[in-house]
This record gives structure tokens, sequence and C-alpha cells, in this order.
């Protein structure tokens, strides 16, 4: 029903967003089929990062972007409501702190990395080095870096140092355990508009709107430029991206878990194998119990 090559998009491919359809629902017929697929999928989910977590030889980091009231926190919710919480960790990486700001980009992402046997979330990450700062370069220059003072210093050069660099990290990671998911929720303005007008007339989520959301909309053409540049520079064949279309939320949930289950199960993982000293010691354990009085 979910097809993931059309979602994947290939190393070295120069890529327009435009051909990606945000309201693109697959093969299913109804919502309530898509629930269902993912409901089978948080099970599987669930059986798959047991043995994750028990074989301790891989870790998977799940990175997700996407413009405001795309659902990524939504989709994490519901994605991962299968997973043992012990095994499960999620950062949701806002404006850097004046301590961050101390450090390189990457830093504050390095730390938060998951260990061997678990799942590790980025609700925003280091991508947004190449995103909100693409829109917004005078948000570098906060950043003290040794060959950006003013503006014009951030060209073309800047950016491609800024993406050899992530895939040169990524790649470091995926050589070293830790497998990378990356998942744009593709939200198209339209529904964009709906969304914000849902959190502005329904009380209980008059919270999850700010003013910043509004100013940020009128930067959406430039922010797709940049998410296109991205993708074009960033998806690489050890860690691609994959572009979710995300009008629907219940479509983007399930092409999600999909993903994440398939890729887990690419990795044939399997429970350790007990020795044969071991099996003897736990079959006297065995006798004792049962012959407890």
């Amino acid at each position: 029903m979910i097809r993931i090559n059309e979602l994947k998009v290939n190393s070295g491919k120069d890529v327009k967003i435009s051909d990606f359809d945000p309201a693109y629902k697959g093969d299913f017929k109804r919502k309530k089929d898509a629930k269902e697929f993912l409901h089978e999928t948080i099970q599987k989910l669930s059986d798959l990062q047991d043995v994750l977590y028990a074989s301790d030889r891989y870790a998977l980091l799940l990175i997700f972007q996407a413009m405001d009231a795309a659902g990524k926190d939504g989709a994490i919710k519901h994605v991962m409501s299968g997973i043992n919480p012990q095994g499960c960790q999620v950062f949701s990486f806002k404006q850097p702190s004046v301590e961050e700001l101390e450090h390189n980009y990457l830093w504050r992402n390095y730390k938060a990395l998951p260990e061997r046997g678990r799942i590790g979330i980025f609700n925003r990450s280091y991508y947004e080095e190449v995103l909100v700062t693409r829109v917004h370069p005078e948000y570098l220059l906060n950043q003290r870096l040794p060959d950006v003072n003013c503006i014009l210093d951030v060209d073309k050069r800047f950016w491609k140092r800024r993406f050899e660099q992530i895939n040169n990290f990524e790649k470091n990671l995926i050589e070293n355990g830790t497998i990378v998911l990356k998942f744009f929720l593709n939200v198209s303005l339209d529904e964009q508009k709906n969304r914000f007008l849902e959190r502005i007339d329904n009380p209980e989520k008059n919270w999850k709107f700010s003013t910043a959301d509004i100013e940020e909309r009128k930067y959406w053409d430039k922010y797709m430029e940049a998410y296109e540049d991205m993708f074009s520079h960033t998806s690489t064949k050890w860690a691609p991206w994959h572009i979710i279309p995300a009008d629907n939320k219940w479509f983007s949930r399930a092409a999600i878990g999909h993903i994440i289950a398939d890729k887990l199960e690419s990795l044939n993982l399997q429970y350790p194998k007990v020795s044969e000293e071991k099996k003897a010691e736990l079959e006297k354990i065995r006798e004792i119990l049962i012959n407890e009085q």
C-alpha cells in the first residue's frame, strides 16, 4: 500500500518539491484502512524495538523536519505510541542557547545522539542550520564564525561546506552503527492555513499558535528553495531523505511507521545467543525454582 521508493529522494538528484504531491494517499482508499495499517505497524515496531535493544549493536536516529503545522508532533506521538519509553528519547531543538552558540552547530545534536540499542528522535535538528539560517542568514552572525564577518560572506561556498559537513557527520554515524532516517513532512500552503485557523478557532489549541508562525509563513517560497537545495545535496545513499505527503495526517503517519519498520527489518536483528555453559546454568536455576517449597 505504501511504496517507499516513491517517497525517497535519490542521491544526486535535483529536487523540486512541486514534484511531490502533499495530498498523495498511496493505495489507501479509506482513512480507516490507513489507521488499521498503522496499528499493525505499531505492533511490529514494538517487537523490532525489543530486539534492537537486546542485540545492542545498532542505534536508530529519526530526524523530522517540516514547516509549521505539518504534523511532526502528532506523527511522533502516534507512530511511536507502542515503543517502550525506556528505549526511546525525543529532543526538540529550538533557538540555540548562549552555551550552544559557543560550540559548533553540530555540538548540541551530537551529545543528544542515541546509544546502541535505543531510538533517538530529533524534532527539528542540525538541518535548521541550512534552512532557517538560509532564509535568515543574519542569524549566523551570532555564531561568530571565523570566515563570516557580514552577511555577504554567506555565499554558495559557505552552504556547500555545510552540506559536506552534514554528509560527513551522518556517514560517520552510519559507519559506527547509528542508522539515520530523515523525514520531511510535506504540507501544502493551503493546508497549513487551515491548520493555523483551527488552532485559532479551537481554544484547546490556542497555545500551539504563535505570531512567529505567521511571520515565517511569509517566507514560504524561500523556505521551499532552501529545502530543495538541502534535499539535492544531503540525500545520500547512506542517509536518504523521505518526502512524506502531510496534507492527510493519517497517511503521513502510516508511511513513516512503514519506513521505520522496513529499515529495522532489513537489519535482520537477532536476540543474543546464549552459550551452552549459560544454558546449563539456567537449567540448574530452573530446577531450583521448581523444587522450592
